[in-house]
């Protein structure tokens, strides 16, 4: 369309374009001659002050729809806007809860009163001979080498390196694993190892052939070392096979914690445990010193 043309629409809707603008001879209203842009585009002649109001009307609701396309545009990453601040603030409420459920189930595991430091496990293998696990807590969150992992199921492995803002575990399922066991109210002990296979199973040597136990009960960890509590769940009996010595049993564990699953985990922080480890091994140097005097 021409742009020096102007144009308007009817309340009724029809579309007209002004043709001439003028004044009347006696009256000195101002006038305008326009053409209807449809049907049998008759041509009328009318005061200029109708006119004017209808381009007016016309111009204003066309700068309104514009207008209101601006808002919606605006609108519309504010809403982005408030919508992502929603998913934070959710993902936050559910680690929240999540670390929450976590430190319990851990807690339950006689880890009661024991520093707990919830960690992601940020990168794990489970396919290798000695698989490692990559967790995003170190030594600026209190995580030290030797310490003990466990999830809300139980025990993961052993803290092996630090750095200020990560760790690296040794798990069960690593042939260099070797954690101290019992048979869960039975009192027997062994020594939990992985020798490649099935990531859902381990073997628990060195059982006495004294012991007494069956299929089904569940092994825990002793106590007996600086890394880990006693009482933490391992696994539960599958079966039980001689030692290749015949001098001892040997149990195949099915192991509590699910490695391919593994997100969050909690590193123990064993200060308390270390130093009762180290008193009761300063008595029992101290004891050994007497008896050569």
């Amino acid at each position: 369309m021409d742009k020096k043309k102007k144009y308007y629409r009817h309340f009724k809707g029809g579309k007209y374009v002004v043709l001439a603008e003028g004044q009347d001879s006696e009256s000195l209203i101002p006038v305008v001659i326009y053409q209807a842009l449809y049907g049998e585009r008759k041509v009328w002649f009318s005061s200029a002050n109708v006119v004017a109001g209808k381009l007016y009307e016309w111009d204003s609701k066309v700068t309104a729809y514009f207008s209101l396309g601006n808002i919606n545009e605006q609108l519309t990453a504010r809403n982005v806007y408030l919508e992502s601040q929603v998913k934070v603030l959710t993902d936050r409420l559910e680690q929240t809860s999540a670390d929450s459920t976590l430190l319990a189930q851990v807690k339950a595991q006689s880890l009661e009163g024991y520093r707990l430091i919830p960690a992601k496990v940020i990168s794990n293998t489970i396919s290798e001979k000695d698989n490692l696990i990559t967790i995003d807590k170190g030594e600026a969150d209190g995580v030290k080498k030797d310490m003990g992992v466990v999830s809300g199921h139980g025990v993961v492995g052993i803290v092996y390196l630090a750095s200020a803002h990560y760790a690296v575990i040794i798990p069960v399922l690593n042939r260099q694993s070797n954690i101290s066991c019992t048979i869960k109210d039975r009192g027997y002990f062994g020594y939990l190892h992985w020798d490649g296979g099935y990531t859902d199973m381990a073997y628990v040597d060195d059982v006495p052939r004294h012991a007494r136990f069956r299929k089904g009960d569940y092994v825990v960890t002793s106590g007996y070392s600086e890394v880990f509590p006693a009482g933490i769940m391992v696994g539960q009996v599958k079966y039980v096979f001689n030692s290749a010595d015949g001098l001892s049993f040997r149990l195949k564990v099915k192991l509590a914690t699910d490695f391919g699953k593994l997100r969050d985990v909690c590193v123990v922080d064993n200060t308390e445990l270390s130093e009762r480890m180290q008193l009761l091994n300063a008595a029992k140097d101290s004891i050994l010193l007497k008896q050569k005097d």
